[in-house]
Order: C-alpha cells, then sequence, then structure tokens
C-alpha cells in the first residue's frame, strides 16, 4: 500500500506509520505534507480513497475534516470536488434510504464545516430539509404517519451532529441553530412515542403507566442534546483538532454545499385500518430501524464518570467500528480498544457489544462475530474487560426469569462458546444453588441448557471435569448414553422385531438397493405385521446404522431414503418417524436435531408434521424445562424461510438473465437482418444476404439466442410456481402453528379476568408458596461494588434468593408465551401477508387476551384493540 494511503488510514492511531508521535496535530500535518505531495500525481485516487476512510472510518471524522480544511488553503478546487462528491453522495444515500451513509456523511459536513471548508448556513439548510420532511411525514393530513421511523431517522441524524459540531454553530450561526432546536421540540411534540415493548430485552409486560413515563430513543437523545447545550457544547469524547490550526483555516474559502431533497414516502392506505396501518409502520420500520437499543446491565455508579452526551458519542464510536470492521474482528478489536476518549470505557463497551448481540428481532451481524470480538477483547485488555464480561453474565442470569426467550438462548449461545475459548473455566459453585430450585426455575433451565452446549463443544467428561467446584451440577448434564436402539442383541431378547431388523440390517450391508428393501417390505414385513411396526422396525434400524457419525446418517438417508418415504407416505406416519427419531435419541439432542433437520431436507418429513409433533403431549410437557422441542420448531421454520428466500433470490436473478437474453437476442437478430438486408455478388450477379457461411452462423446465433431465452422464461415460470406453492405452504404453516399455540395456551391460562398481563400471572402463587414483594429492586438495579460485579443477593419476579415462588404450570404458560411472542418477531415479514386470516381463524375475541398479546408485541401490531 502507498505511504500517503497507510497515513490516512492511520492517522490518529498509534502504528508505525507515524513513528512514537500520538499527537493530532504531529498526525495531521505529517499526513497533510504526504498528501500534497501527490496531490498532482495521484489526484484522481486520493479523493476516492479520502472519502472511503471518511465513511469507513466514522470515528475519525474530525481528523479528516481538518486534514480537508488545510488542503483547501492551497487547493480549492480539489476541495469542491469532495464537497460536489460529498453532496452527490449524500443525494444517493437520501434517496436509496442507506441509513449508516446518510447519518455518516451529515456527521463529516458537521466536521467540514468546523473547519471552515462548508458555510455553516449551507449546513443549517441540510439541517432544515431533513427536518421539514420529517414534520410533514408525521402530519395526518400532509403526510403518511405509519413512516414515522424515517422521520424520526432523519431527526436523530440532524441530532447527532451537535456534539460534533454544536460549538461551532452556535458562535457562526446562534439565531439559526435555534431555529432547527425549536423545530426539532416541535416535532417530538406531534409524533409518537416509539417505546417498543415487542423489542424490550426483558418481559416487563410493557406496562401502561411505565410506558408513558419512559423515554423512547429519540427523547432520550434530545434530552442529552438539551444537557449539552446547557453546558456550553462542551464534549470530552469529540477530538476537536480543527481548533489546533484555527489560525490558519479561518483564510480558507468555504464552500456552498448546495440544496438536497427527501424521496417521497409511500401514500397512506386508502382504506385506514390497523391491519393497513401496522403494515405500513413494520415496512418501515425495516428500511429505518433504531440503531440501538440500550441493554443497561451494570449500576449507575459504573458510570459516574461519562457525561450522558459522552455516552451517546462512544456508542456511536463503537458502533461504526462494529459496522465496518465485521469480518476483521482483530481489527475491530483494535480500533474498539484505542478510541480517541480521555475516560475508561470498558463497562459501556460491553454494554453495548451485549446490546447487539442481544438486539430484537435480529442482531445487525452473525452472533459468533460478537463472540469473536468479545474473545478478543478479553486478549487485548487481560486486566480489565475478563472481569467485565463475567459482570455482565452475572448480572443477565440475575434477571434471566425476565429476560425475552430469543435473548435468553442467545445467551444461552454465546455464553457456552465463549468458554469452550477459554478451558470451560467458570466458578460454578456461585450457581450451585440452581440445584435447590424447583426444575422450570429459569436460572436452573439456564445452567441446564448452557452445559448442554458445552457438551456439544467437547465432550461429557470434560465438562463434568470443569464442574468440579460444585460437582452437583452433574445433575443438570446431559446423559452420557449413547442411542437407544429398540432391537439391539445385547439384551438377549430375540422377537420377530429384532428378527426383522438383523435382516434388514443384513440387506443394508450386503449394499441391497433402495427397491429391494421397498419390496421386502411390501411383501413380507407390511402384510404381516402392519405399517406402525414396520416404520419402527425400519426407522430405528437405519438410524442405528448411520449412527457412527454424520457422514454415515447421510449416506444412509441418501441411499434409504426412498424406503423411508415409501412408509411415511402421509402427516400420521411422519409424526411417527419423528417420534421415533426423539425414542432412538432421546440421550442426545443435538442428534435429534440434526437428523429432523436432514429428514425435511431431504422432503421425507415436511414443516406441518414437525409442527403436529410439536404440540405432541411428551413435548408440550418439556417446553418450560427443555430447549430441546424448541430448538427443532426453530430449525423447522428457519429451513422453511430459507427455502422461500433462495426461491426469492433465484427469481430474482432469473429476471436479470431475461433482461441480459433480450438484449442479446435483439443484437443477434440486428445483426442478422443487416447482413441479409446486403447486396453480395455470387457468380457475378447481385444477390440478397452476405457470405453464406456466415449468414449460416448468424442465423445459428440467433437461433441459439431466441433457445436460450427461452428457457430462462421457462426456469422462471417454474420457479414462479414453486414460489406460489411455497406461499400457500407458509401460509398454512404459520396457521397450523398459531392454531396449536392458542389451543394448548387456552387449556392452561388462568381465565382472562384474573391474568390480564405478564405480572398477574406471574403472581399466581402455587399452593403452600409463601407471598413476596414483587417490587423488590432487579438485580440490574442493584449494586455491584466489588470488581467483578458479583451482586450480594438476587430478588427477582416470582423469585427470592435460592427460591422460586412462580409455580410450574405459570411458568409453562410464561414461557410459551415467550416463544410465541419471539416467532412472531422473528417470522414478522413471513406473518404480515396473511394477517386477515390469521385474525379471523386464530386472533379473534375469543383467544386469551394474553395469547393476542403476544403476537401482536412480536408484531408490532398496536394492542389497543385488545
Amino acid at each position: 500500500m502507498s505511504s500517503w494511503k497507510s497515513l490516512l488510514l492511520r492517522i490518529g492511531d498509534k502504528s508505525p506509520e507515524y513513528g512514537t508521535s500520538s499527537d493530532f496535530k504531529d498526525h495531521i500535518e505529517t499526513c497533510f505534507a504526504a498528501i500534497r505531495r501527490e496531490l498532482d500525481h495521484y489526484g484522481d485516487e486520493v479523493l476516492p480513497f479520502l472519502l472511503q476512510c471518511v465513511e469507513q472510518l466514522p470515528h475519525k471524522t474530525p481528523l479528516y475534516g481538518t486534514l480537508i480544511g488545510l488542503m483547501n488553503l492551497e487547493n480549492e478546487d480539489f476541495v469542491k470536488k469532495i464537497v460536489e462528491q460529498t453532496h452527490q453522495s449524500f443525494q444517493d444515500a437520501l434517496n436509496s434510504g442507506h441509513c449508516h451513509k446518510i447519518r455518516i456523511l451529515l456527521r463529516f459536513l458537521t466536521a467540514l464545516m468546523s473547519s471552515k471548508v462548508l458555510t455553516s448556513t449551507s449546513l443549517v439548510v441540510v439541517f432544515e430539509t431533513l427536518l421539514s420532511s420529517a414534520t410533514t411525514i408525521v402530519d395526518d393530513e400532509k403526510g403518511n404517519p405509519a413512516w414515522q421511523a424515517c422521520a424520526d431517522f432523519y431527526i436523530a441524524c440532524i441530532l447527532s451532529c451537535f456534539p460534533w459540531g454544536g460549538a461551532e454553530l452556535v458562535e457562526q450561526v446562534p439565531e439559526e441553530l435555534e431555529r432547527v432546536m425549536v423545530g426539532v421540540e416541535a416535532y417530538l411534540n406531534i409524533r409518537r412515542n416509539t417505546l417498543d415493548t415487542g423489542l424490550s430485552f426483558f418481559e416487563d409486560d410493557g406496562e401502561v403507566e411505565k410506558t408513558l413515563n419512559e423515554k423512547d430513543f429519540l427523547e432520550d437523545l434530545w434530552s442529552r442534546i438539551q444537557t449539552l447545550s446547557t453546558d456550553g457544547w462542551k464534549v470530552d469524547s469529540v477530538p476537536r483538532p480543527h481548533l489546533l490550526f484555527e489560525a490558519q483555516l479561518v483564510a480558507g474559502k468555504s464552500h456552498d454545499f448546495g440544496t438536497i431533497s427527501c424521496p417521497e414516502q409511500p401514500d397512506p392506505p386508502l382504506t385506514l385500518s390497523d391491519i393497513t396501518y401496522g403494515k405500513q409502520k413494520y415496512a418501515a420500520e425495516l428500511n429505518y430501524p433504531q440503531r440501538i437499543r440500550r441493554l443497561n446491565i451494570f449500576p449507575s455508579s459504573k458510570f459516574e464518570d461519562v457525561q450522558p452526551i459522552d455516552r451517546f458519542v462512544v456508542e456511536e464510536y463503537l458502533l461504526d467500528v462494529l459496522l465496518f470492521f465485521n469480518g476483521c474482528r482483530k481489527e475491530c478489536a483494535s480500533f474498539m480498544v484505542g478510541l480517541p476518549v480521555p475516560f475508561r470505557y470498558e463497562y459501556l463497551m460491553a454494554e453495548t457489544i451485549f446490546s447487539q448481540l442481544l438486539m430484537l428481532p435480529q442482531p445487525p451481524f452473525k452472533p459468533i462475530y460478537y463472540t469473536l470480538v468479545i474473545i478478543d477483547l478479553c486478549k487485548a485488555l487481560p486486566g480489565a474487560f475478563p472481569a467485565v464480561v463475567a459482570g455482565a453474565v452475572r448480572a443477565l442470569f440475575e434477571k434471566i426469569a425476565d429476560l425475552d426467550m430469543e435473548c435468553r438462548i442467545r445467551l444461552i449461545l454465546w455464553f457456552s462458546h465463549h468458554l469452550s475459548n477459554f478451558q470451560f473455566i467458570w466458578p460454578w459453585d456461585e450457581w450451585a444453588h440452581v440445584l435447590e430450585l424447583p426444575k422450570w426455575a429459569p436460572q436452573r433451565v439456564f445452567v441446564k441448557e448452557v452445559l448442554d452446549r458445552e457438551v456439544r463443544l467437547s465432550y461429557w467428561d470434560k465438562i463434568k471435569q470443569s464442574i468440579e467446584t460444585a460437582p452437583g451440577l452433574e445433575e443438570l448434564l446431559p446423559p452420557k448414553g449413547g442411542p437407544n436402539f429398540k432391537f439391539t442383541t445385547e439384551d438377549g431378547e430375540k422377537s420377530e422385531q429384532h428378527a426383522l431388523s438383523a435382516e434388514l440390517c443384513n440387506m443394508v450391508k450386503g449394499r441391497a438397493a433402495a427397491r429391494d428393501v421397498i419390496s421386502w417390505l411390501d411383501e413380507n414385513v407390511i402384510p404381516k405385521h402392519g405399517s406402525d411396526i414396520s416404520l419402527v422396525v425400519v426407522v430405528q434400524t437405519l438410524l442405528d446404522i448411520g449412527s457412527k457419525s454424520f457422514t454415515h446418517l447421510i449416506t444412509v438417508l441418501e441411499r434409504y431414503g426412498q424406503v423411508i418415504s415409501r412408509i411415511c407416505h402421509d402427516q400420521d406416519k411422519q409424526v411417527l418417524l419423528i417420534s421415533e427419531v426423539g425414542s432412538y435419541w432421546e440421550n442426545n439432542t443435538q442428534m435429534t436435531a440434526i437428523t429432523i433437520d436432514r429428514m425435511m431436507g431431504y422432503r421425507l418429513i415436511s414443516n406441518l408434521s414437525i409442527i403436529k409433533w410439536i404440540f405432541s403431549p411428551e413435548n408440550v410437557e418439556q417446553y418450560h424445562t427443555s430447549d430441546r422441542p424448541w430448538e427443532i420448531l426453530r430449525n423447522a421454520l428457519c429451513k422453511t424461510y430459507n427455502r422461500i428466500s433462495d426461491l426469492k433470490k433465484e427469481i430474482s436473478s432469473l429476471k436479470k438473465d431475461i433482461v441480459a437474453a433480450e438484449e442479446a437476442v435483439a443484437k443477434t437478430q440486428e445483426e442478422l437482418n443487416a447482413a441479409e438486408s446486403k447486396l453480395t455478388l455470387v457468380d457475378g450477379e447481385p444477390v440478397m444476404g452476405e457470405n453464406p457461411v456466415r449468414m449460416k452462423r448468424l442465423k445459428a446465433y440467433a437461433g441459439k439466442a431466441k433457445e436460450q431465452e427461452m428457457s430462462i422464461r421457462n426456469s422462471l415460470e417454474a420457479k414462479e410456481a414453486l414460489l406460489t406453492r411455497a406461499l400457500e405452504e407458509n401460509e398454512t404453516l404459520f396457521l397450523s402453528l398459531y392454531k396449536g399455540f392458542s389451543s394448548i395456551l387456552t387449556e392452561r391460562l388462568p381465565a382472562a379476568s384474573s391474568a390480564q398481563t405478564l405480572q398477574d400471572l406471574k403472581s399466581i402463587n402455587p399452593a403452600g408458596a409463601n407471598a413476596m414483594d414483587l417490587e423488590e429492586p432487579s438485580a440490574m438495579e442493584m449494586e455491584m461494588d466489588n470488581e467483578d460485579s458479583r451482586p450480594e443477593k438476587s430478588h427477582l419476579n416470582g423469585s427470592t434468593e435460592h427460591a422460586y415462588t412462580v409455580g410450574e404450570n405459570e411458568q409453562w404458560c410464561l414461557t410459551t408465551l415467550g416463544y410465541v411472542k419471539a416467532f412472531s418477531r422473528q417470522y414478522a415479514s413471513e406473518i404480515w401477508p396473511h394477517i386477515e386470516k390469521l385474525d379471523a381463524e386464530v386472533l379473534s375475541e375469543d383467544s386469551h387476551p394474553l395469547f393476542r398479546k403476544a403476537v401482536y408485541s412480536g408484531l408490532r401490531r398496536s394492542m389497543d384493540s385488545i
């Protein structure tokens, strides 16, 4: 890489490019000298690379702004090109709804204003344009309030610029800044509060009084900006390197930015209803998602030295680094520990990362990314960060009963994976008290599931050794035994079914063809023993043959899948097949899930049969004590969703191919027509058409192009038919799923009159249980004064220290409702198109209010009608 590129990339960092100096002034002067030398030779390369650095290293925005300010003193034309290119990029980002680009470029414009590159009035015009568009959007008569997410985003972008340029704006254009502030306040007065309980980390039930009094993200940011204004716009976490060159920068020419225009939002629906409004609101939130939802893990005492606005700025830094270094985990960790702030921020860094890992409906990146970043941060800050992470785990464990079910699963997966990278070392004796809790207590289930996942990542004896400080926890380890084969010869039993299993085993070992096995079944087994016994024998035997490894399983399913299809021809038989898989692998949840997933992949079982099996009595009884049925359901829904997504991608690709094929046909036909219109002399006589050899070749090309186009069109037609069928099946799938949930919850939930909220449900104590004060402070609110943030004692909703007083049926209801909400939230895009039918057949007034609340909350739908 060229030296000037390295200097641009590493400006502000402790790096070899800048020697031992860490002074911003030295860095800027060194980089400016290098860029100035290269402008004449590499000017066309410098501009795009500089703008790329601005967009992908936004925590260095003030440094780049100052650097461009110095360039402006000597090369106004080059800087004018930067401003023009930034204007074009900003307008394109607005038109395409590219949220990250809009936010970062607006911050860059603020830095340019601070360095006298851009006029203050130009920046204010941009702010007012965004403000005007936002106000119009939320206007009931002129706009479309369903798209408030877009309007909120515009306002958040404006407010987020003030820490980087508020001091300069109040100095240069105080009246214009005041006008913008008044406009923002007016907007906040007419918008709706968007505190979304469906995306909350904790199941606080969104009680009305709490919701009304709590600020959403935009209101919180506004209060921080107001505090900043009162404090004289002083921000410790934002470097202001332009002040080091203020005497020079004032001599530069300030450029105008030009006008921008915000895109029009969709028109409001012609018939306004809860459903039409909800669909548009959901679409808006998908396009303009909230960037962060704060997860307050640690007590406020850990942030005493951090001002409210500094917290926001550091969060912005951390989120930017996570965004642009996705895939470069070591670089990401390196930048995260070297932010340009004058205070320690390990606790804030941990909260921000966990808030992203647990963000709902899904994290911005795959959870494995955050896992790796946390591991690298523990290695980069070995004396500080591991203790902070441990404190976060302890705090979340104390509040686990209230944690959203999706967040709970993610926390289990992350924690087990994290421990596997540190020799599974954890002070398990701290959690040994869970053995005193009932089997359905969330803390006990959490420890049990973590240990199960650890066994998957290692082996049973290793994990048993890791819990030697709390040997009693061995009770929560998964069974050590292997497969549970019904027809083993070790017990000496020799029934007819044992003989059939042995005969089938010999056929498979002799590499008998699938059709031969089917013939054997049709002629010798099914007529005599019936289809159910035949199914059990075949499935158990084939699973036993494929039990040695994953490869063995795949080989058996590929070779003898037709045999299974022959005897599992309807849904009831497929349910029996799944039950046999569960029976064979009853000691191994992982292999149960893998086998069912593979069978679904080979179309041996349908998603509807899995749904039916999930609601079988043996599974229903496990809902609140094991993740086993939920993991299989998650896999089935995920595979169904992926099939539809893949079909949509293939159809999109085929449509592009058709356009290219049509252009190819037009081109070859044009060449053929041109050749046919020419006069050629043949034996001295003029003849229409070119040389016969070339004509033949052109006709062949034209014919081949048309055949290719027709082939693509046929493929597109087939894929569209498959998609139509898949969408119909998807509708049936979700209707079946929600009918099942509604049915089992109706049987177990208390009467609606006695349980209107989740808090009511938690308050229904089992017989003999001591009542407790539900207003005790939560674990998150208690002081954790020791170094690794260990809480002194815990008082949770429904639990006291070493006790859990929520009854088993109530916990079953809470867990099941939590999963209903989680599935509704995760697959909202698939559910909304069928919402009318779901309302008519499932979510009627006859359904339990708590069930409807769970679904509505997951879909982020208004609950006014409940």
